[in-house]
């Protein structure tokens, strides 16, 4: 883990660290490396939860089982009791917006298409006409 002092979009800082180290318990880790804690009695008064990220801080980087987790929306951590998974879900992938990965439409500059003509198109006025 780096240590960094006052900067948070590079990884966890330096209080974090300490926090963790002090305070946290492991509860798991997901697919993508990121670690998730909670406080070490897991009985205190705000029954704080975090995430420390492998990589860069992006919260969408979170599969949605930990995210109800962080969030108490569920009691028991997914690396104990994992969420059912239902037959029509695609699996979870993290927002590539801003990525190499992103998904460009058909007609997208940033993929060197044109964009199909459209009705309302402009039309420049000419005298006469």
């Amino acid at each position: 883990m780096g240590f960094n002092l006052f900067t948070w979009w590079t990884g966890s800082t330096f209080g974090t660290w300490l926090k963790t180290v002090r305070f946290g318990t492991e509860v798991g880790r997901d697919a993508d490396g990121n670690v998730y804690f909670e406080d070490r009695d897991g009985k205190s008064r705000t029954g704080r939860r975090w995430v420390i990220y492998a990589g860069s801080t992006d919260s969408s980087r979170v599969p949605p089982e930990w995210h109800l987790w962080l969030h108490h929306t569920r009691a028991e951590a997914p690396s104990q009791v994992p969420l059912p998974v239902k037959a029509w879900e695609r699996p979870w992938r993290p927002n590539p917006t801003g990525s190499d990965r992103a998904e460009l439409p058909k007609g997208a500059l940033a993929a060197g298409g044109k964009r199909a003509p459209a009705a309302a198109d402009y039309r420049p006025w000419t005298p006469g006409s």
